[in-house]
């Protein structure tokens, strides 16, 4: 019997099974499909069996032929459907491989290189090509200059379809992974601050993707290019971002994190295999080596010594989140790059009694979650916030590198504080306040993140808690608080004047549009009498203080009702409602910062309400402690009385002698 192969196979079948009567046509079916070149799979095998003919595809080569000439189609509506089926035919490795033998992956990028396909013709172009290219089948040194460039344009516009971005940003990334050469070019079309706009928006997929570009650039990077050299000091503007990233990149953190380990898991388990052949040297044992129960007796001699909690089973020490599996990570990352540091500090601790060792498995288990605590892996980013850590740009591995260095710190303070068993929440508690004190000082790199622990050894941190202690207990006797009270309304009165005379001063402030430019500038000071606010708008930022009369635009003190913050703000709700409400309206910055600071205190001060930032608070403990350092320093080493001494009883007279 011929085949027309024009006609659909299921059509085919189904006609001949009907005309012939046949009841179970299993067997029919199979026999004319596979004496055919149509290609019959597991499922479309199964679906005959079951009755239903109509799901029989083509061979690979069949549908990759067809699928060539219809990407090529002059109709549209053909073209999208044609792409949409590439994209999802192109997951099979057998497919994919007829499809690029075709030169199917050189079609594709000609199409892309044309740029005559927008929309969802670009996207489902894009994602066949990232399909095919994930097989591994082509190398990524054979794209040209003018894909790559493509490419880059459609990251480095500010406004692109999201699939399209999503799918050029995991092909920049696989080009820069795969190929030195392609880095090179690629790190000439794209840099870091063109992609640091993706990760204001609000698409997760974008942002993770975008995080990925940026690691793939910095782990490809020769090293001196490797770390992030900051201006000093650098604008608020670019502290948020940093600090968005650094928020965006640990929490990809997150969901390792939150994965407990399956103790069923072959492939999970023999990462614990792993740390302990690395620890001891040792390869796995075949399974007829020993008896079963001998075999069990080493491994749980093995994994005491590594320090976990579970001997024999250590799997099930992961199955707490947090840290969950990050922790695995963490310790896997430790024994492998930094194996030296790994073995000597397993096989010391295993050397001492028991309750003197400190367990290398708790201990990273404990230190990881800890350290997701202090960064803060999983929280939403603050948009008010601009605090970031340089030393986390300068290392494609930052995290584990951090890790790595204070697993090695928690081992030198548990030797430094003789610590038992009993005492691990102590060490825990120190190593906590080491890594915040070093962290404050914002080291720039990790090495100088390291420097600074060596100065905080546990000897300096029982200093610190001492000395801060004293000062503590110095301030809370009877007498001191009642100084304290009567000097406090002194020094308020010192930030008051210091207020009014900024606000005199007067600041320059950028004016910021709805579509958040901020390339226009006004300036805003108080007279000299503080009755009236002198304000108007400048072309650029002045070098000095404006004069009075060049600010036209005046506000009488007198005039204003309230100082509103927040979300609070009048603008900050629809437009209408500053018109209705007639509403004095003045907005000093879109940050919490020190200018803010200053003059919602100033203002507050000529209303005569209370100054309640941040700022007078931190001025007000400051300019307070040094006032009462500086009273009370005639009386070092003098024993304050908690009670006053005793008033006298009055004299039966008054005739006093002098002599």
């Amino acid at each position: 019997m011929e085949i027309d192969q024009k006609k659909p196979l299921s059509a085919i079948i189904k006609e001949v099974c009907e005309g012939w009567s046949l009841g179970n046509h299993e067997n029919f079916a199979l026999q004319i499909a596979d004496s055919t070149n149509f290609y019959i799979t597991e499922k479309n095998r199964n679906d005959i069996k079951n009755g239903s003919i109509l799901r029989l595809t083509t061979s690979p080569y069949q549908t990759a032929l067809q699928l060539h000439e219809r990407i090529q189609s002059s109709s549209m509506d053909a073209k999208l459907e044609a792409l949409k089926d590439l994209a999802n035919a192109s997951r099979d490795i057998t497919f994919a491989q007829e499809f690029i033998n075709l030169d199917g992956i050189s079609l594709l990028t000609q199409m892309v290189e044309s740029g005559t396909d927008f929309g969802d013709l670009l996207s489902f172009t894009l994602t066949a090509f990232v399909e095919l290219m994930d097989h591994g089948i082509v190398s990524w040194d054979t794209f040209s200059v003018a894909f790559i460039k493509k490419i880059a344009s459609y990251v480095n516009k500010s406004a692109m379809d999201t699939a399209v971005l999503q799918r050029s940003l995991a092909i920049l990334e696989s080009m820069v992974l795969n190929s030195q050469d392609l880095y090179h070019k690629v790190a000439q079309e794209i840099t870091i601050g063109q992609l640091i706009p993706h990760l204001q928006g609000t698409d997760q997929d974008i942002q993770t993707y975008t995080i990925a570009v940026i690691n793939a650039l910095f782990l490809k990077a020769p090293e001196e290019k490797r770390q992030v050299r900051l201006p000093t000091p650098i604008n608020d503007e670019m502290a948020h971002q940093l600090y968005v990233l650094q928020v965006l990149t640990f929490n990809l953190l997150e969901d390792r994190m939150m994965t407990k380990m399956d103790p069923q898991d072959q492939a999970q388990r023999d990462i614990i295999f792993e740390l302990r052949r690395i620890a001891f040297d040792v390869e796995c044992e075949p399974n007829n080596s020993g008896s079963i129960e001998k075999r069990k007796s080493m491994y749980t001699r093995d994994y005491k010594k590594l320090g976990f909690i579970n001997h024999v089973n250590p799997a099930v020490d992961f199955t707490q989140i947090p840290p969950g599996m990050l922790a695995l990570d963490n310790m896997l990352y430790f024994a492998r790059h930094h194996q030296d540091a790994y073995i000597r500090i397993v096989l010391e601790n295993s050397s001492r009694e028991d309750k003197h060792e400190c367990p290398f498995g708790r201990s990273s288990i404990e230190l990881t979650k800890m350290l997701c605590e202090i960064l803060k892996v999983g929280e939403l980013r603050n948009e008010n916030c601009h605090d970031f850590h340089p030393m986390f740009f300068t290392h494609d591995r930052s995290f584990e590198e951090f890790f790595c260095i204070c697993i090695q710190l928690l081992n030198k303070t548990w030797k430094e504080m003789r610590a038992t068993s009993e005492d691990f929440n102590k060490v825990m508690q120190v190593v906590r306040e080491q890594i915040m004190r070093a962290l404050t000082l914002k080291p720039n790199s990790l090495d100088q993140f390291k420097s600074r622990l060596q100065n905080l050894s546990y000897t300096e941190i029982l200093k610190i808690r001492q000395s801060e202690r004293m000062n503590q207990e110095d301030f809370q006797s009877r007498p001191i608080l009642e100084l304290r009270e009567k000097i406090q309304p002194e020094i308020m009165e010192l930030i008051k004047q210091q207020r009014l005379n900024r606000l005199c001063e007067g600041t320059c402030f950028r004016k910021i549009s709805s579509r958040r430019r901020q390339d226009k500038f006004w300036y805003c000071r108080l007279s000299p009498n503080h009755k009236v606010l002198h304000y108007g708008d400048l072309e650029e930022s002045p070098q000095g203080e404006v004069p009075h009369d060049s600010l036209q635009d005046k506000l009488p003190v007198a005039d204003i009702k309230a100082v509103i913050t927040g979300k609070d703000c009048p603008h900050m709700k629809e437009k209408g409602a500053l018109k209705q409400n007639k509403v004095c309206l003045f907005s000093v910055c879109t940050r919490v910062s020190t200018c803010y600071c200053v003059w919602t205190d100033g203002l507050n001060a000529l209303l005569g309400k209370e100054m309640t930032s941040d700022y007078t608070k931190s001025d007000m403990d400051t300019l307070l402690s040094m006032e009462m350092k500086l009273r009370l320093l005639d009386l070092e080493n003098i024993q304050i009385p908690e009670a006053p001494p005793p008033i006298p009883k009055e004299p039966s007279n008054y005739d006093f002698t002098f002599l």
